[in-house]
């Protein structure tokens, strides 16, 4: 998985974002987990040896023999006490904001047998409930822990029975680069999280989206929200936001194409009541069951909304160049020039229904609709049992 695993180092989603996750073509990374397992195994090596380290290999979970340059490794002069070695973190073609950040780990020895792992300059601090580190902590997760421990081990070895290591892992431009993530709303300060179990960033992931959207999912649920909007855009979210000023900045979360997982998720986590907030495109997908909207699920259906236009009273003439109209924004036009309404509110209601549907009803749906420009042009709900 990668660093979009449970908190986020993703940049705030866009309308597009997750539309390159089937490429095969695209360059893997390295997560933040790996940059930092690797220094601090540099870091403990030097701090053994009292040589300087170039660059060191480690097994990730998922790699074997994984070769990282050390771009710098300074020891505490005179007293060689500590040892400070840093990576430059490689995330391959993914969008990772923290691609090209210095990930830094300090080692030093201590009294007490194995490791302590903590967080330093420019690592977040978890300050809200419902992520995977307990507040107060370092955003840490505990998969990049295991990840880190296992690789100073696999160069103190025996040593760390006898005395301890204290592992501090830092990122010099953390809390700059943390700007531009989810982190400040998902409650983490100072700082970016270090991320990643298996210690590759797969570009343009379904996986670690989706897990960016459990993550802010989670979050909210444990704020005590009942309401959370599942918005599929930037726009959409800012709506939203618009239209009810109470709503949270928690309670918006950008899914994307994902609303039937997204619907699912606030299912799971106990939420009372959800709202897409959409545009038509999407819309007329939902308005099929179709909760996964990707293009590349299958793109607008235009006989589908054809069908809808003659249900809505459209001449035949009117209908057929629905049908073979280039985009559903486009049908809007037709509809509009041929005086036919109600297109938008009949996709808000099937979407509504077909959205209580996926989530045995289990929580009430609301669906808004909206125009490019934000006139809220439909609103339809489904009450929950």
């Amino acid at each position: 998985m990668s660093d979009a695993e449970g908190m986020g180092n993703r940049p705030r989603p866009t309308p597009n974002t997750g539309r390159a996750w089937r490429r095969s073509d695209l360059r893997h990374g390295y997560t933040t987990s790996a940059n930092a397992a690797a220094a601090a195994a540099a870091a403990t090596r030097a701090l053994l040896t009292g040589r300087p380290v170039t660059e060191i290999v480690i097994d990730l979970p998922a790699a074997r023999n994984v070769t990282f340059a050390i771009v710098r490794c300074e020891f505490d002069v005179p007293a060689a006490g500590h040892v400070t070695c840093a990576t430059i973190k490689d995330a391959g073609d993914d969008p990772d904001v923290t691609h090209g950040a210095e990930i830094a780990a300090t080692v030093s020895w201590q009294e007490t047998s194995g490791i302590l792992l903590t967080g330093g300059v420019g690592v977040g601090i978890v300050t809200r409930p419902g992520l995977p580190v307990p507040v107060g902590e370092p955003a840490i997760n505990p998969g990049s822990q295991r990840l880190i421990r296992r690789a100073v081990e696999a160069v103190a070895g025996s040593v760390l029975a006898e005395r301890g290591l204290k592992v501090v892992i830092s990122v010099p431009r953390g809390e700059e680069i943390a700007r531009a993530t989810l982190n400040p709303k998902l409650g983490i300060v100072g700082g970016i999280s270090i991320l990643g179990t298996d210690g590759i960033v797969r570009p343009y992931s379904q996986a670690a989206y989706r897990a960016s959207i459990y993550a802010e999912l989670k979050v909210a649920a444990a704020a005590g929200l009942r309401t959370v909007v599942l918005a599929t855009g930037v726009r959409s979210a800012e709506y939203a936001r618009g239209r009810d000023p109470a709503l949270s900045e928690l309670a918006c979360v950008q899914v994307g194409d994902h609303v039937g997982y997204a619907l699912n998720q606030a299912r799971r986590l106990g939420f009372a009541r959800a709202i897409v907030s959409t545009m038509v495109g999407k819309a007329s997908k939902l308005a099929q069951g179709r909760m996964q909207t990707h293009v590349s699920e299958g793109d607008v259906d235009l006989d589908f909304l054809a069908a809808i236009a003659r249900q809505l009273g459209a001449d035949e003439e009117t209908t057929a160049a629905v049908a073979r109209g280039n985009t559903a924004h486009h049908v809007q036009v037709i509809l509009k020039r041929a005086g036919i309404v109600g297109l938008e509110q009949r996709l808000a209601e099937l979407a509504a229904t077909h959205a209580a549907a996926a989530v045995g009803e289990a929580l009430a749906i609301e669906v808004w609709l909206w125009s490019v420009g934000g006139e809220l042009l439909a609103v339809a709900g489904q009450t929950g049992r």
